[in-house]
């Protein structure tokens, strides 16, 4: 089984800027892809950014050049910045690493962006 511990959410004006990090733990074998989605409630769940362990990224186009993704391999943990954040920015963030097994999902941390 693998863990994943999310954290950095919270409330920010717009315009301001916040950090998410998700560390993997556990019964790691392999991991391909790292990410984020993100979620309004009743809505489905949407691509945020991933990153592939060679550093390939990917960023939904909502986000393109406000945020960006990084990743520690040693750690198995992935970073989002993101700034010059936007009240419709406003979701549950969730973690979603690839393993060679299967993928799993974070518990969700709340950004919250006030106008």
């Amino acid at each position: 089984q693998v863990q994943l511990v999310e954290s950095g959410g919270g409330l920010v004006q717009a315009g301001g800027s916040l950090r998410l990090s998700c560390s993997a733990s556990g019964n790691i074998f392999s991991i391909n892809r790292m990410g984020w989605y993100r979620q309004v409630p009743g809505k489905q769940r949407e691509l945020v950014a991933t990153i592939t362990s060679g550093g390939s990224t990917n960023f939904a186009d909502s986000v393109q050049g406000r945020f960006t993704i990084s990743r520690d391999n040693a750690k198995n943990t992935v970073y989002l910045q993101m700034n010059s954040l936007k009240p419709e920015d406003t979701r549950v963030y969730y973690c979603n690493v690839v393993t060679s097994v299967r993928p799993y999902w974070g518990q969700g941390t709340q950004v919250t962006v006030s106008s």
